[in-house]
């Protein structure tokens, strides 16, 4: 990939309107969290974000998920001055890079 190209096709790093949206990948992490899939193989993402959103609440997720959507930030750090464990930075980095690219595969369909 080109160093110009955005590193994740979110719609606020790439002004590309067909992407999704920081808001698009919070509100399906907040779905899932709330009904979480039982019989789909990335159901742990769905579990781990219901345990992280009851424990940390919705503005801290959404804040860590823009620091690494759309500032670059890796997961780990992503979760500096806020009261989160780094490994939960971790897991709610990558459940929101595999929603974001569910969500922009579904635009692309």
């Amino acid at each position: 990939m080109p160093a110009s190209e955005p590193l994740y096709n979110v719609r606020e790093r790439t002004g590309n309107p067909d992407h999704a949206s920081v808001d698009d990948v919070v509100n399906l992490v907040v779905e899932r969290a709330q009904n979480p899939r039982d019989d789909h193989e990335d159901a742990h993402f769905d579990t781990a974000m219901a345990t992280i959103t009851d424990t940390y609440g919705t503005e801290s997720v959404r804040t860590v998920i823009h620091r690494v959507l759309v500032n670059n930030e890796p997961f780990r750090t992503a979760t500096n001055d806020l009261e989160l464990h780094t490994v939960d930075g971790i897991r709610i980095g990558t459940a929101a890079t595999w929603f974001l690219d569910e969500l922009n595969t579904q635009n692309d369909g």
